[in-house]
């Protein structure tokens, strides 16, 4: 049975390789029938806050990805003083009672790295529980193999086969001297109880994994299996960084602007993993079906945001790939908030007509406020009105068809088909081009040249709207 975790510390917003960690161990779960975990890590007291919790769980559910089963570290820390207590009575463990480790440090390891405290691993049993009894604090640290060299191995599913010799890792603490789990212990010790089978996380997390692997050896338990996947790096070749890169690397940054959670989501996969066929627009059952731990690259892979510009342009491109795809029904309901967002009051019923006029011009969400602001106010921002000419025109030829055009409208009906037809027969009147017809009108009425297609526009916007709009123009063309 395939059971996944994703272990999430409250130390800050939900950075998006944590979001990326996510969707891969959701993907391998769905894919393969499996059980998706949700653990909060949340041991670390002085770091944690609430307003990190908060953000993750609101980027989680953004994603609209669902967990299976969610557990909270704070809530099972007598589960990790058994797991101590059971590694210490096997001697497989050590009390360290000194305060501070530099005072007596061997530096043994091969780049002279602190191993451990000689004193403190050699302490008689007897004279460790007395001093235990009266009150002393004390770390329990992991008893590292030393008598003889021994390599530390496991296979990982997308680095191959790794290897570390004992002789370089540290006899690392399982309790600190307050009695809290340190990362390493509560992490098996959940990993063991939840019988999880698969450890996806970031390459990062490597070179803890010799020590994982000891943990569930001192604990009688056989690892899961380990996949570790590529960093995520800034253009420059930094590491994604919450303290370097700031919101770029956030979540609820990616939401805010306007992205589609399945199109953030098929970004974040493509990041890393490939389904070996070109693909690059694909839709959640797609991945599902796609994903497998094969197809993880070993590379790290480049986040290609500018200063000027916070977001991926294949990012970008794949959210108005989404945006397009979706029905304009759904599409107008996710529209809605951020055009009232920006203070505008507009209905669902308006925003589903308006959505079709300007679907192909939106890249993000967010776009619908500068892309279809003209629908939602009742007068237009200013323009110049040198705009209203048309081509191979000037302000006679602007005027007459502005007229005209205020005229037929009075007398058409309001849709699209008897708009066109009315339009361009007010243009064959005149002797003019359909365009030069249309180019001031839509000035007119949008307040700029480049607008949704014509027809629908001043189907949505109505009569009255219209030839209030033209009115207006041709009082600006007075200035000419």
């Amino acid at each position: 049975m395939v059971r996944v975790r994703f272990a999430p510390s409250p130390t800050g917003f939900l950075h998006i390789g944590s979001a990326r960690t996510y969707i891969f161990n959701w993907l391998f779960a769905r894919r393969y029938g499996g059980t998706m975990i949700l653990r909060i890590d949340d041991t670390d007291v002085e770091r944690n806050t609430e307003a990190s919790l908060t953000s993750i769980f609101e980027g989680l559910r953004w994603l609209d990805l669902g967990w299976d089963e969610e557990y909270r570290q704070s809530e099972r820390l007598e589960l990790y003083r058994r797991m101590a207590q059971a590694i210490f009575a096997k001697g497989m463990a050590y009390r360290d009672f000194t305060p501070a480790q530099a005072a007596e440090a061997e530096r043994s390891g091969a780049q002279g790295t602190w191993l451990f405290n000689s004193g403190m691993r050699e302490l008689a049993r007897q004279e460790s529980d007395r001093r235990a009894a009266a009150g002393e604090p004390f770390a329990l640290r992991f008893r590292v193999p030393r008598d003889t060299e021994r390599q530390i191995r496991f296979a990982d599913a997308v680095y191959g086969e790794q290897a570390k010799s004992t002789a370089d890792i540290e006899d690392f603490a399982l309790l600190r001297s307050d009695g809290m789990p340190t990362y390493h212990l509560a992490s098996c010790a959940d990993d063991a109880d939840l019988n999880i089978s698969h450890i996806i996380r970031g390459q990062d997390h490597l070179t803890n994994t010799f020590k994982h692997v000891l943990i569930f050896e001192g604990a009688g338990v056989a690892p899961p299996q380990f996949a570790h996947l590529p960093l995520l790096l800034a253009p420059d070749g930094s590491k994604l960084s919450k303290r370097r890169h700031g919101p770029v690397v956030s979540v609820t940054t990616y939401r805010d602007a306007g992205f589609l959670p399945q199109a953030f989501v098929n970004f974040l996969s493509l990041l890393g993993w490939s389904p070996k066929d070109d693909r690059e627009q694909m839709s959640e059952r797609e991945l599902t079906d796609a994903f497998s731990l094969e197809g993880i690259n070993r590379s790290n892979t480049v986040v290609n945001f500018q200063e000027e510009d916070p977001f991926d342009p294949k990012a970008v491109w794949l959210n108005a790939e989404h945006i397009r795809a979706l029905p304009v029904e759904d599409l107008a309901a996710r529209l809605l908030p951020f055009v009232c967002a920006a203070g505008f009051q507009v209905d669902l019923g308006k925003m589903t007509r308006i959505t079709p006029l300007i679907r192909e011009r939106m890249k993000l969400l967010g776009d619908v406020v500068t892309v279809a602001d003209f629908f939602f106010v009742d007068e237009l921002a200013p323009y110049d009105a040198a705009e209203l000419i048309p081509k191979k025109g000037d302000a006679a030829l602007a005027r007459k068809v502005l007229e005209t055009a205020a005229g037929t409208l009075a007398s058409t009906t309001f849709a699209h088909d008897s708009l066109e037809a009315a339009m361009r027969g007010a243009a064959e009147r005149l002797g003019i081009k359909a365009g030069q017809m249309f180019e001031p009108v839509r000035v007119a009425v949008c307040g700029r040249k480049t607008a949704p297609p014509l027809f629908g526009t001043l189907e949505v916007l109505g009569r009255d709207a219209c030839i209030h709009r033209i009115g207006r123009a041709l009082e600006k063309l007075k200035s000419l």
